[in-house]
């Protein structure tokens, strides 16, 4: 079930926090359990995303020690433990509100989608990975019954989708020969194709943070025009990604390059602390 991946999940948190309702313990609640059920669902995934890969996986450096793959897990127990974990915690989401639940199912279903069918065409692939992220935001946000921010959806977007080169990127040097054996996607993109994609993505990524953060509009719906003095955070912590890319060949694993990385990690709690403080201190007044 991977639970260090389970890092991703943070993101349904962004609508209580950016919906400005941080200090009400009811919705902090709500929130919470959002985060629970999209964690259970997010293992539930990754079972049955393994039972799917477990030949493929057998034959990559790293995925194949997975207890699926290694046979330490069958995969009956696997498949049955996944659908009962999906279908409880789908239940629970549509328990917290109709909304969230049609979104907890939406996410379900697009990355089952994904692993059956679409992690096999190019482009679409990462695109999917992308709207694993754009839904856990979407999620947090019906939960607590907050309005969505396009603007926000868009910065997560093009971060997902900087994400999802930056893995595909790692998969394709780190197999080398063999990439297109374990996934035969691979074969569709090359480095420099990757390279030229996330070059695209990083620009795009800054650019909508800065507009977001500096924009009149987002200084109106949050309370504070500040918001700006964030960016040099956002600039660290991308620029930090593609040097432990490029330099250190990492980005198989965002979440674990996030806990294992400490300047990453303390760039990403920096930013997170200061975007509080701006939004529910006197400081963003």
């Amino acid at each position: 079930m991977r639970p260090q991946q389970w890092t991703k999940n943070l993101l349904v948190l962004a609508g209580v926090a950016f919906g400005g309702r941080l200090l009400e313990p009811a919705a902090v609640a709500t929130a919470a359990a959002a985060f629970a059920i999209f964690c259970i669902l997010s293992g539930a995934v990754y079972l049955f995303n393994d039972v799917a890969d477990r030949d493929a996986d057998q034959k990559h450096p790293l995925k194949r020690e997975r207890p699926i793959a290694s046979g330490q897990l069958a995969s009956t127990t696997a498949a049955v433990t996944a659908t009962v974990l999906g279908a409880g915690a789908i239940g629970g989401a549509f328990a917290i509100s109709t909304p969230f639940g049609a979104v907890a199912a939406t996410y379900v279903a697009s990355q089952l989608l994904y692993s059956m069918a679409l992690k096999h065409v190019v482009i679409l692939d990462v695109l999917m990975i992308a709207a694993g992220f754009v839904l856990r935001a979407i999620g947090g946000a019906v939960a607590v019954d907050v309005r969505i921010d396009h603007g926000l959806l868009v910065c997560t977007t093009l971060l997902a989708l900087f994400l999802a080169l930056s893995k595909r990127r790692h998969e394709l040097v780190l197999l080398a020969d063999g990439a297109t054996g374990h996934r035969p996607i691979l074969e569709e993109y090359s480095p420099y194709l990757l390279d030229q994609m996330i070059g695209v993505v990083t620009s795009s990524t800054l650019i909508a943070y800065t507009v977001y953060a500096t924009s009149p509009d987002t200084a109106v719906r949050l309370g504070t025009g500040k918001l700006g003095l964030t960016i040099p955070f956002v600039l660290y912590g991308i620029f930090r990604y593609l040097y432990l890319v490029h330099q250190k060949r990492g980005g198989g694993s965002p979440a674990a390059m996030l806990l294992n990385d400490r300047p990453l990690l303390g760039c990403v709690a920096l930013w997170a602390a200061s975007v509080i403080a701006l939004l529910y201190s006197p400081l963003g007044k």
